[in-house]
């Protein structure tokens, strides 16, 4: 192998084109503008957004936003606000110019905007008409296309503000290459508006799609909510999400050093199966925290099983300097300066609701009862269907009309054998039939309260040996035996383990774990809590831990995988709960293998003390992997079936 020559390679690179130095620049207005567009508008569902923020900045009571295909060519909101004056209409396209705040403290925000970068952004990318008239002045308006300013000229307006963007990001048209259909578009905006209209029940909202021409369509509409907090965020929720959610949502209000948690939590049998029905405000904006979301997850985490996921609106008010909202320019992003003490409250709160609901399940479940239980259609040639029972076979119409007969004995011959024992009557026929008949439960032991009178009502039969009926004052109640019984032993054993402790096994030689700097750390912060659930970690020098108690319900664990993973769920959502979890799974399934079997008769006084238990159980609607233990039918949507109505 040859070596060059080192003077050749020296004069080769004298000869080789140097790289020009880059010029540094000042960039102009409307490319600094276009770029913060590109921050803060990032489809016609950001503008919208932007729009209406500063529509509830200005005091406005009723607001109307109109779209044109899915944003892109109109986007008009009206508002009745305060208004702006001729002066202020050229300030508020200026970058950095806001009325929401004055620069000396960034961290003390009570409006939704304060950047001062919607309205030059927009008029960087669009043509961005404003119309504007405030007490006392005249009406305004002016106009700015693609960054381009026109003068202020007078126009006709009784009150507020009308801002008109047309032609989205017709000034970048690389961007409407990334937008989606009308169709989807539409929808985000449709979205945006309705978790504003949530934060904001005293407001009214209109959304109106004007897509062909035309006044439109209205698309939807929240009228302003009267009545105190709790009553008007109620009715808004009901209106937004829907009914069902507002008629199983248990209510929350809690307040922890000076962090309040208010809002709606559904029952943990009103789950759905994408976290779509989650909504999480901060100060009355809607935000997407993984912290918060994982806090949402971690308080029903005994509840539902991994492929449901819960349905919440949390309302999170706290004083400003302790949340820092200009993370990102969207704002849909938060830092609490103690993400512990917020998460902790979530967690703790819902828990609390729920175990205070008791044995309630959701009317959903009931609905999809009633649902099931169809009338069947005429086939298709119009003739009603003919059951068997409508041609009964020769044997079945002799055992019936002898079972409703009376019964004499044959007349004898001095030959004949002697008469077989009867083996016809209702009571002899029972056994043919899938339910059972039981003997008539106990009466209540309160001699005044009747037990039709309690929640669950009382035990008339059992069918299949695994449903219990039981009839209450206005209807009847379908008890899954199994999956109530196996709810009431899980949460007497997780009782248990509170009040005793986790008994741990310690290990012959404990298992040393080498972990990065940061990860030692972060495990070390949080050893005290891993140690209430039976894991004891302490330091082992430098990066090293050192695993010397393992739960001794678990039996034979690899330490070093759950340490691993203990750390991954710390550095995704800021806390764990693995231990507590495979613990809780462990005591689910000694409940589930512990508790009655489907298939085991009961008796009227067992299946009577089984509804009591489960009046008496926090969290009994529900098994342990989510679903209703009982299903309630009221009387009158029974005889509705029946068409008795």
């Amino acid at each position: 192998m040859s070596i060059p020559d080192p003077q050749i390679s020296e004069a080769a690179v004298d000869q080789a084109p140097q790289t020009a130095r880059p010029v540094i620049r000042q960039l102009d207005d409307s490319a600094i503008n276009r770029i913060a567009a590109g921050e803060v508008v990032e489809r016609p569902a950001s503008a919208v957004k932007e729009l209406v923020e500063n529509a509830i900045d200005a005091g406005a009571t009723r607001i109307t936003v109109e779209i044109a295909d899915g944003g892109k060519t109109l986007i008009r909101v009206t508002d009745n606000g305060c208004g702006m004056t001729p002066e202020d209409l050229p300030l508020a396209l200026s970058r950095h110019a806001t009325s929401k705040i004055d620069g000396s403290d960034l961290l003390n925000i009570h409006t939704f905007g304060f950047r001062g970068e919607a309205l030059p952004s927009l008029g960087a990318v669009g043509r961005l008409t404003i119309t504007s008239r405030a007490e006392g002045f005249e009406a305004a308006q002016i106009r700015v296309s693609g960054g381009k300013m026109e003068p202020v000229k007078p126009a006709a307006l009784r009150q507020g503000t009308i801002v008109e963007l047309r032609d989205l990001f017709f000034a970048t048209p690389a961007r409407l290459k990334f937008m989606r259909s009308d169709r989807a578009e539409a929808q985000a905006i449709a979205d945006t508006v309705k978790r504003l209209a949530m934060a904001e029940p005293a407001v009214g909202f209109t959304l109106r799609d004007t897509s062909g021409g035309g006044e439109g369509r209205v698309t939807f509409r929240a009228d302003p909510m009267s009545g105190d907090l709790f009553d008007a965020l109620h009715g808004r929720l009901s209106h937004v999400i829907g009914r069902d959610f507002a008629e199983n949502a248990l209510q929350i209000d809690a307040t922890r050093e000076g962090i309040r948690l208010y809002g709606y939590a559904a029952l943990p049998t009103y789950s759905r199966g994408a976290a779509v029905t989650q909504f999480l405000f901060v100060n009355t904006r809607p935000v997407k925290d993984k912290m918060l979301t994982g806090a949402l997850r971690a308080a029903y985490m005994d509840f539902l099983s991994r492929d449901r996921h819960p349905a919440a609106a949390l309302f999170i008010d706290c004083d400003p300097t302790l949340v820092d909202v200009n993370v990102h320019p969207a704002k849909s992003e938060v830092r609490f300066r103690d993400p512990g003490l917020a998460r902790g409250l979530i967690v703790s709160a819902l828990r609390h609701a729920l175990a205070e609901a008791g044995h309630r399940a959701s009317t959903t479940v009931a609905g999809a009862t009633l649902g099931a239980m169809r009338v069947e259609q005429p086939t298709a040639s119009g003739a009603p269907r003919i059951y068997q029972m409508d041609r009964p076979s020769l044997g079945a119409r002799s055992a019936s009309f002898a079972a409703q007969g009376p019964w004499s004995p044959p007349a004898m011959s001095g030959d004949a054998p002697p008469p077989l024992p009867r083996e016809v009557g209702f009571a002899e026929l029972d056994t043919a039939y899938s339910g059972r008949l039981i003997e008539e439960p106990t009466p209540s032991a309160d001699p005044y309260v009747p037990t039709e009178d309690l929640p669950l009502g009382a035990a008339r039969g059992q069918v299949h040996e695994n449903y219990i009926i039981a009839q209450t004052r206005d209807g009847m109640v379908i008890v899954d035996q199994h999956a109530a019984h196996e709810r009431l032993v899980y949460e007497k054993l997780k009782k248990q383990m509170a009040e005793k402790g986790v008994a741990t096994q310690g290990l012959l030689i404990p298992e040393i774990v080498e972990l990065s700097e940061g990860d030692c750390a972060r495990l070390l912060d949080v050893a005290e809590d891993l140690a209430k659930f039976g894991l004891g970690v302490e330091a082992f020098g430098g990066n090293a831990v050192a695993v010397r108690e393992t739960p001794a319900i678990l039996g034979e664990v690899n330490a070093e995988a759950m340490i691993r993973d203990i750390l991954d769920e710390l550095a995704d959502q800021g806390d764990s709960q693995l231990v507590q979890a495979r613990l809780e799974a462990i005591l689910s399934r000694v409940a589930c293998h512990g508790s009655i079997r489907s298939g085991r008769r009961m008796r009227g006084e067992e299946m009577n003390a089984l509804l009591r238990e489960m009046e008496a159980t926090p969290h009994s609607g529900q098994c342990n992997h989510g679903r209703p233990t009982y299903v309630e039918l009221k009387l009158a949507d029974i005889e509705r079936l029946f068409g008795r109505t």
